[in-house]
Parts: structure tokens; sequence; C-alpha cells
């Protein structure tokens, strides 16, 4: 079963933002870890809702970011510099990119683009949303045991949405925190995000395929639980063959044009994912990412 509206999970395990984006508070007897950054416009919709569900941010002992895209870091910054003694853990490829003035800079306008998209700039009047060559942290890897007292994630890496995605489990809830490295539940569906490297994500889908999941968190659209959870992995595994075989087929359609193909399955993605959370002119960019590494395959 689908959720999308912020709330309790389960035990020590709760959802905040907004449908589109969202982020994780995990409580355990030592400490809490945030999961996933979401945008940066969330910030007031997850001050608000951690006040209304008795959830203190001054508590937040760490701030797990599963990969670096713009759309999955937005409140860490505030959460930092707000709370100084947060622990910010990342991949090492994730802080070699935020070490990126350039990246940053692209960071900060896609955010600000997306708050005017969504109608909420006014709101973030006021929040240090920003990110900035203050923001350090610790770097986590695979088999990393993040350990927050009866409470614990563990850190696989999952490459192929983009290279410095990692992974989340808490095999006491059986909880996945996969970021976009699974299947995105836009709807009724799974889109299969594999951004940089089709052949990697399928990889990575089959390295999460064997863990019991029972709650499938996702960072856009909500979270799933019952017996659904157990399997997203794999639905989304069938929708990014048939996904790589579109991009094959545009990418032969127009000659290997790059720029074609990206524009044409652009338009035919929204014509399937209507009211899609990310601005055409963005996922364009993605879509030229995918083709890209497309064209290698087929050279």
């Amino acid at each position: 079963m689908r959720f999308r509206k912020a709330g309790k999970i389960a035990d020590n395990l709760w959802y905040l933002g907004r449908e589109e984006s969202g982020t994780y508070c995990l409580e355990g007897k030592n400490g809490t870890v945030m999961i996933n950054g979401g945008l940066s416009y969330i910030l007031p919709d997850v001050l608000g809702q951690m006040k209304e569900l008795g959830l203190d941010p001054a508590k937040v002992t760490k701030f797990l970011i599963l990969h670096s895209h713009f759309d999955h870091v937005g409140i860490v910054p505030y959460f930092k510099r707000t709370y100084p003694k947060i622990e910010v853990l990342a991949s090492a490829a994730a802080w070699n990119i935020f070490a990126n003035p350039k990246y940053v800079a692209v960071m900060n306008s896609f955010g600000r683009l997306s708050a005017k998209q969504a109608g909420v700039e006014e709101k973030l009047t006021g929040y240090d949303i920003d990110w900035r060559d203050d923001m350090t942290g610790t770097t986590v890897s695979e088999g990393s045991r993040i350990d927050l007292g009866g409470i614990s994630l563990d850190i696989l890496e999952t490459p192929g949405h983009t290279h410095c995605s990692v992974t989340a489990y808490e095999p006491n809830l059986k909880a996945l925190f996969p970021t976009d490295a699974a299947g995105i539940p836009y709807r009724d569906l799974v889109f299969p995000s594999m951004n940089t490297n089709a052949n990697q994500y399928l990889e990575s889908l089959e390295k999460m395929k064997p863990l019991p999941v029972s709650i499938f968190c996702a960072d856009h659209y909500g979270f799933i639980i019952g017996e659904e959870a157990g399997t997203i992995v794999a639905q989304t595994i069938r929708e990014g063959r048939k996904w790589k075989t579109y991009l094959e087929e545009y990418y032969r359609k127009h000659g290997g044009d790059i720029d074609a193909a990206s524009k044409s399955i652009n338009e035919f993605f929204y014509k399937e994912f209507p009211g899609y959370f990310i601005a055409p002119d963005i996922l364009e960019g993605v879509f030229k990412q995918m083709f890209k590494f497309i064209a290698k395959t087929m050279q």
C-alpha cells in the first residue's frame, strides 16, 4: 500500500515533507538520523510536521545524504547550520561533488527553480538553505553501519542513478531507503531513473533484491508498506530493462542525435507521467545523461 502524506510509519520511523519530496526521521536509543535531504522548499513543511508529531529537531544527531542531486540535499544546510552538532554523512563521491563550486551553484539554482515552479518561494524567506563551502561531514561506504542504539542502518553502494548513490537498510524494521537507486513510485507506476549508467543501475537493484523489505522508503512520492513493498525492487528491474530498450530505440530512431532523442523521449515521458515534480527542462537534461551512456554502449 502506498502512502504520500507525512506521519508515523512505524515505531521510531516517520515520513516528513510533501508528496513529491520527503525526508525520513529514524530514532534510536542513542540518537536520531534524518535520511535524505529532499528539495529545499520542503523545509517549512518538515519543521511544522516535526512540531506537530512531537519530534525535536535539536535531538537529530546525524543526517544521511543518499546521493548528491539537488532534490535530495535541500534541507541539509539549514539543519547543519542551525544544529552544528549534527554529523552529515555521505559517500566519498558525493563529498567530492559538494567540493565543486560550479556544481554547488547549479544545486542552489535548481533548488530555487523548483521552489518557483511549486509556487512556494516566499515561504523560504528567512531560511538559510543554500549550499556553501562550510558543509563538511563523514564518509560512508559499502559495509558501513550507523548505530543509533537498538536501531541501525547498513550501507550499500548502489551506483547507476548517480555514481555517488548509497542505499540504507534497517534490518529490524525491514526498511529499505534506496533513494532513486530503485524505482520512483509515481502514481501507481514505478519509474526507473537510471540517469548515469543503466547497467550499473540494474546491477545495484540485483544487490538489493535479496533483502527482505516490509517498508519501502522512497525519496519521492512517499513510502510503501506491506506486500507491495517487497516487490518494488523486482518491479524496478523489469521497468529498468523496458526503459533501457526505449532509450536504445529512441537513440536509433533519431540517428544518434542525443539532443533530438532527449527532446522526443521527454515529450513521451510527460504524456505518461503528467504532473511529474521535475521541471521538463531539467528532466530533458537528465535524459541527455542517459543517452550519453546508451551512445557508448551502442557504438
